[in-house]
């Protein structure tokens, strides 16, 4: 039971912590070096915790005579919550973006699909921290005297720097996606997906606004705004409510979805000729 409770409460500070490192970077606001180091240490030390736990459970069920499938099955629902397993898979997906990015690969776009990329406006925002995280591991490794604590700061500093990295290669590897049949998808990242068949598309425009708020943000009213780079350039009226998951997993429905595109006419022009042409 304790360890229970000790994983729970390293939880409850990852969760929070994790998302608002990853809203702050992709909203370009830098964070020290530290505080990305910490938030990928404590993410570490509560899967290792949990994954003690995970490991007591499934023999614990296999004992019973469940199946391994099952064991498992049940093993992580009783000890990971969701919204980890959602923050988990989004560090795996994005740290496989950057070995994409370097071959130039494109995450789920096919022949005949219309890409169109919206890192524009945080990709100078994105290299700038990466500039600054960079002199300040250079200038810690002259500053910091003591060859241990040099050796660890160096190793976060490192991996906080290929977490920005992976982040923005998550971006450019997974764009947006306007199929021949006149579906969308909408992606920020590995943090956020949508798709929108094309009958639910009741108008689609060039529309550039500079909304308040997270990265995903939905009003009382049913508006959806993917922000990026404090802007959105295409405005999605549906005929018909969507469900889509949060980044942390929780459900919701989106009525009218704003989001950005760095060619927001032509994502626009290609939606609408689609459907006449299907």
């Amino acid at each position: 039971m304790r360890a229970m409770r000790a994983a729970r409460i390293g939880v409850t500070a990852v969760i929070p912590a994790e998302l608002g490192l990853v809203v702050c970077l992709a909203a370009g606001v830098r964070p020290p070096g530290w505080a990305l180091a910490a938030a990928e240490v404590l993410v570490l030390g509560v899967v290792l915790l949990e994954a003690w736990m995970l490991r007591g459970l499934y023999c614990a069920a296999r004992a019973r005579g469940a199946a391994r499938g099952q064991a498992g099955r049940e093993a992580v629902r009783a000890v990971v919550p969701v919204q980890v397993r959602r923050l988990l898979r989004h560090e795996l997906h994005a740290l496989a973006a950057l070995g994409r990015w370097i071959v130039r690969r494109r995450h789920g776009v096919r022949p005949g699909d219309l890409a169109a990329a919206y890192t524009g406006p945080q990709t100078a925002m994105m290299y700038g921290m990466l500039f600054v995280s960079v002199v300040e591991t250079v200038a810690l490794a002259f500053l910091i005297p003591w060859p241990v604590v040099h050796r660890v700061v160096l190793v976060l500093d490192v991996y906080g720097i290929l977490i920005v990295l992976a982040l923005h290669a998550a971006c450019v590897t997974r764009p947006h996606v306007v199929r021949p049949d006149g579906s969308l998808l909408i992606r920020y990242g590995a943090l956020f997906d949508l798709a929108v068949p094309p009958d639910a598309v009741a108008s689609v425009r060039v529309e550039r606004r500079y909304p308040e708020g997270r990265l995903v943000t939905l009003s009382e009213d049913g508006v959806l705004d993917l922000i990026v780079g404090s802007q959105t350039t295409v405005t999605l009226e549906l005929n018909r409510p969507l469900p889509f998951t949060r980044p942390l997993g929780a459900a919701a429905e989106a009525r009218t979805v704003r989001f950005h595109a760095d060619d927001p006419r032509a994502l626009v022009t290609a939606l609408r000729r689609q459907p006449a042409t299907s």
